[in-house]
């Protein structure tokens, strides 16, 4: 029945709208309260997952965990030595592995290297995370995630990569699983990290480490350091070149050396950077120090002679010459023919407290600090007394590395300034401020014309390379073997200076046993095979260090009258 319009309404019905009314109301606000509560729950859990620390076991991708990113590794040219990469880390997290035995098949099929009986003692425990391989290959990733395993996943983690392999192992060193420097550069760049703030970022806004290599010398040393083994059937082998201004070392070889991507390399003991850290007596080399030494004091200058004529007798020891020429030698002619006898008569003259505090002065007696740490320490006699003197005069008797050597020669080619050696580039500025003027400037030019004229007319001419004015000096030092020198255990050395008219760097070689080439009737004395091998590396290293060659200089003769033309 329709309710006249004038009819008051029925409160019942009134009161029933309302409720109602009220109860949807109550129910729309429940509902967006509902709503609100889930979005709260899932925005939380969102927050909560990006900002929790991530791990294995909880799903998603996986950053870098415990590896360190490091900068990458230049030569002095800006050519990579070193750089990261990402590589994957394979792990497990046991509680979600449904098959242990399975899975353990299964990953020793892929990599055969992993020890499975400690794998499953790993895969028993109560843990989320257990490591299984790290610095998996792509290929490798790609077959065990091919395996299908629940409970195994990948984590990326930094990886060394070194893109010259072997070639300057060395110096740059190598770094541990968890990317951390244990030797070479790599390990300086660790104790050192404001290094990075010294140098350009890459393209991509990395950090970098310029280094004082350049990578085409040292792949030149390094290869003619291979060839030399080979055809003088050595033992070992290494080489060094200096810049005789800067002190910086431009390369350095030492054979056999390790590929730092095989870390178990760098620990066989026939490894090691005998530059740096192998100690042998060198032999004739140390003439040149001898005859610096004496022109130095003022004692005597190149023409002043030294009877040369018959051995000296010191109790139940004799020194003798190789090839004597049985007769008085002015200075001059005793470096040319490398005399025994004629060298210890100098440091004689000299006096036993000067000779050693002579060689002090140039750093023979000490460990050498570079960026690698310090060298090996020299083997130094207990009590110095004239035999040692006598002896040391010609290279036996006193134990050096060949990087002290080398840092020795600097000061004899470069004008009488002693510069610390450095791995990290130097201006010749930089290198002033550092210096010590350890003997004149006439020494050191003295110096260099024996150098040139001992490669023009005395043992070191093989060691000629056509237009870049070599001069050096030989060394053909005897083992000690079972408490004795051994006459066919040579280990032979040359030393040597380029341009001679401008002295720029030093190279210097040694070869560890090299045996005489029978199809050639070749000796094994230094100027056979270490000689020759210095030639080969400065024809080929100087159009790169941009020595520029220079053809028609003859030889001649120290008489006082007349000298060669530098």
């Amino acid at each position: 029945m329709l309710q006249h319009e004038n009819q008051a309404p029925d409160p019942t019905a009134v009161r029933a709208a309302r409720a109602y009314h009220a109860r949807c109301r109550m129910r729309f606000r429940l509902a967006c309260l509902g709503f609100a509560l889930a979005f709260v729950l899932i925005g939380g859990r969102l927050v909560s997952l990006g900002l929790a620390e991530k791990g294995p076991g909880r799903g998603g991708s996986y950053d870098i965990s415990t590896t360190i990113h490091r900068p990458d590794i230049l030569d002095r040219n800006g050519e990579l030595l070193a750089t990261d990469i990402r590589g994957a880390t394979l792990f497990a997290d046991p509680k979600r592995i449904l098959d242990a035995d399975e899975v353990v098949t299964g990953i020793v099929s892929v990599l055969p290297k992993t020890n499975e009986a400690r794998l499953r003692k790993q895969l028993a425990r109560p843990s989320r995370f257990v490591r299984i391989a790290r610095e998996l290959t792509p290929f490798q990733q790609q077959q065990v995630h091919d395996l299908g395993f629940p409970g195994l996943g990948f984590i990326q983690e930094y990886r060394r990569f070194y893109p010259v392999g072997a070639t300057a192992s060395h110096v740059v060193g190598l770094v541990d699983v968890d990317n951390r420097g244990l030797a070479g550069i790599e390990k300086y760049i660790d104790n050192n990290p404001q290094l990075t703030m010294m140098n350009p970022q890459t393209e991509t806004g990395g950090e970098t480490v310029a280094v004082s290599l350049d990578v085409g010398v040292q792949h030149v040393l390094r290869e003619e350091l291979v060839n030399a083994i080979s055809l003088y059937k050595a033992k070992a082998a290494s080489g060094i070149v200096m810049d005789v201004h800067t002190g910086e070392i431009v390369a350095l070889a030492s054979l056999p050396d390790f590929d730092p991507h095989r870390r178990q390399e760098a620990l066989d003991k026939n490894r090691i950077n005998r530059i740096g850290f192998g100690v042998y007596e060198l032999g004739s080399i140390f003439k040149a120090f001898t005859v610096a030494g004496v022109l130095d004091s003022g004692l005597a200058n190149l023409n002043s002679v030294y009877d040369a004529t018959s051995p000296i007798y010191f109790g139940r020891f004799s020194i003798n010459d190789f090839h004597g020429k049985r007769r008085p030698l002015t200075v001059a002619e005793s470096f040319i023919y490398s005399s025994n006898i004629a060298s210890a008569k100098m440091a004689m003259h000299m006096g036993v407290p000067a000779h050693r505090a002579f060689l002090k002065k140039l750093g023979f007696l000490d460990p050498v600090l570079t960026e690698l740490g310090p060298s090996a320490a020299p083997i130094v006699p207990k009590n110095w007394k004239k035999l040692n003197t006598m002896t040391i005069a010609f290279g036996h008797g006193l134990s050096v590395t060949p990087l002290q050597l080398a840092t020795a020669t600097l000061p004899l080619v470069n004008g009488g300034h002693a510069i610390p050696p450095t791995f990290l580039p130097r201006t010749r500025e930089e290198a002033m401020t550092v210096s010590t003027r350890v003997v004149s400037a006439e020494t050191s030019a003295a110096v260099v014309k024996l150098m040139r004229e001992n490669v023009l007319r005395g043992s070191g001419k093989r060691a000629d390379a056509e237009g870049y004015r070599v001069g050096g000096k030989t060394g053909t030092a005897e083992k000690v073997v079972n408490g004795r020198y051994a006459r066919h255990s040579l280990l032979n050395s040359f030393l040597s200076v380029f341009p001679t008219d401008d002295p720029q760097y030093v190279v210097l070689v040694t070869l560890d046993e090299p045996q005489r080439v029978e199809a050639t009737n070749w000796v094994s004395t230094a100027g056979r095979n270490a000689a020759p091998t210095v030639g080969k590396v400065v024809a080929r290293i100087a159009p790169i260090l941009g020595v520029q060659p220079r053809l028609g200089e003859t030889a001649s003769r120290f008489d006082g009258t007349s000298s060669a033309t530098y």
